[in-house]
């Protein structure tokens, strides 16, 4: 198992891409793409700021919700993308069986805004909320206090206002 900087990630990226074109409806690819995407960049940057592997929190992020773009939306849909997560990552075979289930972990458990996680998982989850966030801040609305306070907790650790200049 040989690891090259960025390889493994577009390996990843290339998987997530061939399931998203083949989605038909093209708004719900579109969503998809910004969504995926946008986690995984988020992952990126909260990964960095938390030393915690940005390698790993940009795959978690491109795979969190990945069944439910391509199943049109799914009852349970952290798992399912785990699930999926699980068949792609060892298809691919380029990942240790910690790093593995560390990814595999973080995707089944990004829906619980609730609880505290391990390092990885708490980077994806906070992505999901901060993208969802940011997609149109004049419309977001905490789902829970869960969502608020990790909303809260992310405008302070990354100097993020509460108000926008129009």
């Amino acid at each position: 198992m040989q690891k090259i900087a960025g390889s493994r990630i577009e390996a990843v990226r290339s998987c997530v891409d061939e399931i998203l074109l083949g989605m038909t409806d093209f708004v719900a690819r579109r969503c998809a793409y910004v969504h995926l995407y946008g986690v995984s960049q988020m992952c990126a940057v909260i990964a960095r700021k938390r030393n915690v592997s940005a390698e790993l929190a940009i795959i978690a992020g491109m795979l969190h919700d990945i069944a439910a773009y391509k199943n049109a939306g799914c009852h349970n849909h952290a798992h399912e993308s785990a699930a999926m997560a699980d068949k792609i990552l060892g298809a691919l075979n380029l990942f240790s069986g910690d790093e593995h289930d560390s990814i595999c972990g973080a995707v089944y458990n990004h829906s619980d805004k609730e609880s505290c996680h391990p390092p990885l998982t708490e980077v994806l989850v906070d992505a999901d909320v901060a993208c969802h966030y940011l997609y149109n801040p004049y419309q977001f609305s905490a789902a829970s206090d869960a969502v608020a306070a990790r909303l809260s907790r992310l405008r302070t650790e990354f100097f993020i206002g509460t108000e926008y200049a129009d």
